[in-house]
């Protein structure tokens, strides 16, 4: 799928990047995914590979999204460091800008398919969706002391993060000449529930907790899992990931989810007043 931030490569040159790596013996290179931000490539050689290119430095994105690719390379690391959810390998990153005019890595090719593409009975369906809710609680053990986007600032508490979240936000719009009433609204309720954002704790969010994130294979009868695409993760307020589990529901609704989550979670989920607040942000 093309978009105004993909940044498209021949083949000549994709074969240069694999040589970069290492990897030689390239037979075939094709597109791959659906994603609307970077070039995605599945090359193989002596097996399958998966290359990703950012947008070029002079394409305009928004704030968090500048060394976005360097976040997606950090947040593997963690979660496989971290977890034992199942992430790509990274065979190679180059952020020099040596080859080409932005960043771009080299990574293993997971086997199966994407969750909203994989065939699965109503039964199976009710057990995936179980099975994510635990991914997130695994993910949420992973804790830090600062909130906010790694390739921004980070901050003391949720409060500042999310408020600079908001606020970078806004300046992106006014840079093209737009702005939000329903943002600046947002961002008057953030002031107004300061405290209860300020308690809350710090660990990695995904925010991107969605069908095609997630790769499924059937093994011996049984369905496993694993996790890609953490590029728009950040230090934060873990009921932020629930937006994407049973979208469109009230938090209080997403009864199946919570006792999931509930079930292996360090810190289980209360449905009340404040995470109700916290949840409204996401």
């Amino acid at each position: 799928m093309q978009s105004k931030t993909k940044f498209l490569l021949d083949d000549s040159t994709i074969k240069q990047l694999f040589q970069k790596a290492g990897i030689q013996g390239v037979k075939s290179i094709s597109p791959l995914g659906a994603g609307m931000y970077n070039a995605v490539y599945e090359v193989v050689a002596d097996k399958p590979y998966v290359l990703k290119v950012a947008p070029k430095k002079e394409v305009s994105v928004l704030t968090y999204e500048n060394s976005m690719m360097e976040s997606e390379v950090y947040w593997y690391s963690v979660m496989r460091e971290k977890t034992d959810i199942r992430v790509p390998e990274i065979y190679y990153s180059d952020f020099s800008l040596e080859l080409l005019p932005t960043e771009w890595f080299i990574m293993e090719k997971l086997e199966g398919q994407t969750r909203d593409k994989f065939n699965m009975t109503k039964e199976e369906k009710a057990e995936v969706n179980a099975k994510t809710a635990r991914m997130v609680a695994k993910m949420h053990t992973i804790r830090n002391d600062k909130f906010g986007y790694i390739q921004n600032e980070l901050y003391d508490n949720w409060y500042l993060a999310l408020r600079s979240m908001i606020t970078n936000l806004l300046d992106d719009l006014k840079k093209v000449g737009k702005c939000s009433k329903r943002g600046e609204k947002f961002l008057s309720y953030v002031d107004k529930y300061k405290d209860i954002f300020e308690k809350a704790e710090c660990c990695m969010v995904n925010y991107d907790v969605w069908d095609a994130n997630i790769m499924c294979t059937r093994k011996n009868g049984e369905i496993r899992y694993a996790w890609i695409d953490p590029e728009r993760s950040f230090w934060g307020d873990r009921i932020m990931d629930f937006v994407c589990l049973e979208t469109l529901a009230d938090l209080g609704d997403k009864k199946e989810t919570l006792e999931a989550y509930n079930q292996v979670a360090q810190l289980p989920i209360e449905v009340n007043r404040e995470t109700k607040i916290r949840y409204a942000a996401a």
